[in-house]
């Protein structure tokens, strides 16, 4: 299994990590291998309609439209793009974080059950 840099510093901090070498960590980021979950191509559809979208916004500034008009579009984008990260972080949390930990007894399940509870007000 391989640890992001992030997934280990937060495993720590739960006193759930597993012994990994720092060092292959590093390199194991450069050259990942195929990761992918059911939610990706949703998430994959919902940034493609974002792109979509910021190119009309590009195309209203282009165009003069209203700066407000152009504000309230901008928002909508920001909007999709934060939520298509949040799901790929849920989805993330919910599969690798679970599989890298593995069976826990209820005391340590505990803390990662609310670690990833807590991540969903991110």
């Amino acid at each position: 299994m391989k640890f992001g840099v992030r997934s280990v510093a937060a495993l720590h901090r739960l006193g759930t990590a597993p012994s990994v070498d720092t060092n292959s960590l590093l390199q194991d980021t450069d050259g990942m291998t195929e990761h992918t979950h059911a939610t990706h191509p949703e998430i994959v559809k919902r940034l493609k309609r974002a792109e979509g979208h910021l190119k009309s916004v590009i195309a209203m500034i282009e165009g003069g439209k209203p700066c407000l008009d152009i504000a309230q579009q901008l928002s909508a984008v920001e909007k999709a793009i934060t939520n298509a990260k949040r799901t790929l972080i849920q989805d993330h949390l919910d599969h690798c974080l679970e599989e890298t930990v593995g069976a826990l007894p209820r005391d340590r399940r505990q803390s990662i059950d609310e670690f990833k509870t807590i991540t969903k007000y991110l």
